[in-house]
């Protein structure tokens, strides 16, 4: 078996458990991703909704109910929320960034327009909100409410901070928490808190959530400077041509000699990028071991995760998340 099929086994394994109530969850999302007035809504949703995402975090509150012992049906509900959540995001973002691309596939904006992708992603946080109040959960509802105002705070502070080369790591982690990190964690706790979960693991769960999110977005990033674009259905350097600070590049600028850092302001601050640029940057993130580096804090917070993990009780599907954990630093090598 391949590094590759070995590293798909957590995120499979765990789909093949949740099969019934990932079921659900999708029809759930088809339903309410309907509109009786406004047939651009179901299309421009549809494009991405049906695009092969992972349904990643919606997974994720599956299995923390589950973990938890929850027996009732809310946990599907929320689960949709998380995903029409991050779909809106997604549609935002990409208008955002100017996209052309997302998950190998040509972007809404790019499609449609700009317009149609603002406001869909707009109705699909007002159908989550929707979705949220039938569980009858206070606190639920705050969870998820103040997780969608920190991730549009994540993505303001990153649009502030991307082309500065005086942003530090703990910027950068900042930007992350907020607007990968936020939504993995809720995603996590929701469903630990539907399930009447005991206060320590629905803190385990949050954290996990935490720690995964910020795993995963670090790597997401490294695979930007080094990743098949076959695979992440994104070309190699799309953050570079963005003039997105990421961290291989915050790590190679601290290490820039007055050449180097006058590249990189050329590049990112200025946003003057001629031919050949990419390969020199690739080449300085090489010459300063960066890739590793950021890999290697990818892996401490894939341990933070697994440690959260252990306040739960040992289960089958506990052991999938612990797996999952080390599946996303695994996709980069």
């Amino acid at each position: 078996m391949s590094v590759d099929d070995a590293s798909q086994k957590p995120h499979d394994r765990l789909a093949a458990v949740l099969a019934g109530e990932m079921g659900r969850v999708n029809e759930l999302i088809r339903t309410r991703m309907a509109s009786e007035h406004a047939p651009r809504i179901p299309e421009v949703t549809a494009h991405l909704v049906e695009a092969g995402g992972k349904r990643l975090r919606p997974m994720l509150t599956l299995a923390a109910a589950r973990m938890c012992g929850y027996e009732g049906d809310h946990h599907v509900k929320l689960a949709a929320t998380v995903e029409f959540i991050h779909t809106a995001t997604l549609l935002h973002d990409d208008v955002v960034d100017e996209s052309a691309k997302r998950r190998g596939r040509p972007t809404a904006n790019l499609l449609w327009d700009n317009k149609s992708s603002v406001l869909v992603g707009d109705y699909l946080f007002a159908r989550s909100f929707q979705l949220m109040v039938e569980t009858d959960s206070l606190r639920v509802m705050d969870i998820l409410a103040n997780a969608s105002a920190v991730i549009a705070e994540g993505e303001v502070l990153q649009m502030t901070a991307a082309q500065d080369l005086g942003t530090t790591e703990a910027i950068y982690l900042q930007v992350i928490r907020g607007k990968t990190a936020a939504l993995f964690a809720a995603a996590c706790e929701v469903g630990g808190v539907v399930a009447g979960a005991e206060e320590a693991q629905v803190t385990a769960l949050r954290d996990f959530g935490d720690a995964l999110g910020i795993s995963f977005q670090i790597v997401d990033d490294l695979l930007d400077y080094g990743g098949d674009a076959g695979v992440t259905g994104k070309n190699v350097g799309d953050d570079f041509r963005e003039r997105k600070l990421t961290l291989p590049v915050i790590k190679a600028v601290a290490k820039a000699d007055d050449a180097e850092r006058a590249f990189w302001s050329r590049c990112i601050e200025k946003g003057d990028q001629r031919e050949g640029d990419l390969d020199h940057a690739l080449e300085l993130i090489g010459k300063h071991g960066t890739m590793e580096s950021t890999r290697q804090e990818a892996l401490v917070w894939a341990g933070r995760a697994k440690s959260a993990l252990e306040v739960l009780p040992p289960s089958e599907i506990r052991a999938m998340l612990a797996d999952l954990a080390d599946y996303v630093v695994a996709r980069v090598r």
